[in-house]
């Protein structure tokens, strides 16, 4: 879910192109370009630190996991998106499955995994901004990347999905070279003895932690596949429909080689155990070896990376607020813009938010991004979770004489990902700054599902 409306400028910026070139549409192999580069962020290069600390190696069978749901969320949101066009995308579609309802809960559950996100963001940025400037508080560097990506969004920046491809080019560009770096380790052509670490580094335990440790680690895990509804939006503007099958595919297939592999040789060059959530694991790995200026070449990227996912979440937010206006689930004047097309109030209301949990990063700097990570997570794959459910009640409604794409092993896929999202919630128990990150998200769907009995029972 994360850029949604970033992802969407980005398939129309890619989709005048080719209608200039004399094309309609885009071709199945654009559209994974997009979505891998909006997938990957922050959550990816540093989440991967608490996820690492908690599973251990096993972090990798947990990456094929998630990327099995992953695939199969993708799958349902397509077949619906495809057969069943709606603007408001999957909160509609829990509407028209569940009830109104579900769908106002699902919808505020995206905003607010949406800030969870953004903060989670800024923290990782304050983190790597960090391996600088040691003896600087957190806090500071929070309220700097916060002002600074207001600022931007104030300007009423056009064209943010042209920015987001080229950074999502930086951020996969970026993870190849670091695979790169590692082959050629791997297979002897850089010496492994320039390294401090690399001796004791390798995979020689899988589970140090027990199957638990890689339970409790899944939620971090599923979150670095944040962005996978919106590709499924986005699947409308193929040139033909019937590659949806096919772009899903290579998406998931490229997207999980990245990860594994990068992931891989980050355990290849350097022994697990060092590894937290207080630094990228990238950069613990490369600061290994003594190679001038590395680590910090690729934390300067990283963090530029992360700045610009902060920024669109903030920008993609803003405009969930003004959706979420029109359409009667929001305070009507959330949805008002300026003459530089900003929705100054939504902006605002999502200041305040941000600003509460930066107030929580300076009483909490240690455990802070682990909560914010576990709360987005949660809210995030429940959404997942209702995308499968609608899948499940809504395919049957379709005319198979004119249905032009079907998910994948319908409905026992769609069953079996619901399956995986509970048991990666449930491994938030079992952890316990993951399970005040769970109560949290707990307690703010709770408090959406009240608000909207208390709104609309006044209504009636």
């Amino acid at each position: 879910m994360k850029n949604h409306h970033l992802v969407k400028q980005a398939v129309q910026h890619k989709k005048q192109k080719e209608i200039r070139k004399g094309k309609g549409t885009l071709s199945w192999w654009q559209l994974s370009l997009i979505g891998i580069g909006s997938i990957i962020g922050a959550g990816f290069f540093l989440g991967t630190g608490l996820s690492i600390k908690t599973a251990g190696p096993a972090i990798l069978i947990g990456y094929l996991i998630a990327g099995i749901t992953t695939y199969f969320v993708f799958s349902a949101l397509a077949e619906m998106t495809v057969n069943d066009r709606e603007s408001g995308s999957f909160r509609m579609y829990a509407q028209k499955a569940f009830g109104h309802s579900m769908g106002f809960v699902s919808g505020w559950m995206y905003w607010l995994s949406g800030l969870l996100i953004m903060s989670s963001e800024i923290v990782a940025l304050s983190t790597f901004t960090q391996f600088w400037f040691s003896t600087i508080p957190l806090w500071v560097f929070s309220i700097l990347y916060a002002l600074l990506g207001f600022g931007i969004n104030l300007l009423g920046v056009k064209n943010f999905g042209q920015i987001e491809s080229l950074f999502a080019i930086v951020k996969i560009s970026t993870l190849v070279v670091f695979i790169g770096f590692g082959a050629l380790i791997l297979f002897g052509v850089l010496d492994p003895n320039t390294a401090a670490s690399v001796h004791q580094a390798g995979i020689s335990e899988w589970f140090p932690n027990g199957w638990s440790g890689l339970w409790s680690a899944l939620i971090f895990i599923f979150f670095s596949f944040g962005g996978i509804a919106v590709v499924g939006v986005a699947s409308t503007e193929l040139e033909h429909k019937k590659n949806i099958t096919k772009a899903g595919t290579a998406l998931i297939l490229l997207l999980v080689s990245i990860y594994l592999l990068s992931l891989f040789f980050v355990l290849y060059m350097v022994d697990w155990s060092i590894i937290d959530e207080s630094e990228s694991p990238f950069v613990t790995a490369l600061s290994a070896f003594h190679i001038p200026y590395l680590d910090s070449i690729f934390n300067l990227v990283i963090i530029s990376a992360a700045f610009s996912t902060m920024v669109g979440a903030l920008f993609s937010i803003s405009h969930v607020m003004v959706s979420l206006s029109e359409d009667g689930d929001a305070p009507e004047s959330l949805k008002e813009k300026n003459s530089r097309g900003v929705a100054l109030k939504s902006l605002g209301l999502t200041a305040g938010g941000l600003a509460v949990s930066i107030v929580f990063s300076y009483l909490l700097p240690d455990t802070m991004y682990e909560y914010v990570t576990t709360a987005a997570g949660v809210m995030l794959i429940l959404n997942w979770a209702i995308i499968l459910a609608s899948h499940i009640k809504l395919h049957p409604t379709y005319d198979k004489r004119n249905e032009r794409f079907k998910a994948f092993g319908y409905p026992y896929t769609s069953y079996l990902g619901i399956g995986f999202i509970l048991l990666t919630i449930s491994g938030a128990w079992f952890h316990g700054n993951e399970r005040i990150g769970l109560f949290v998200s707990l307690g703010l769907i709770l408090l959406i599902f009240l608000c909207y009995k208390i709104i609309f029972r006044a209504e009636k």
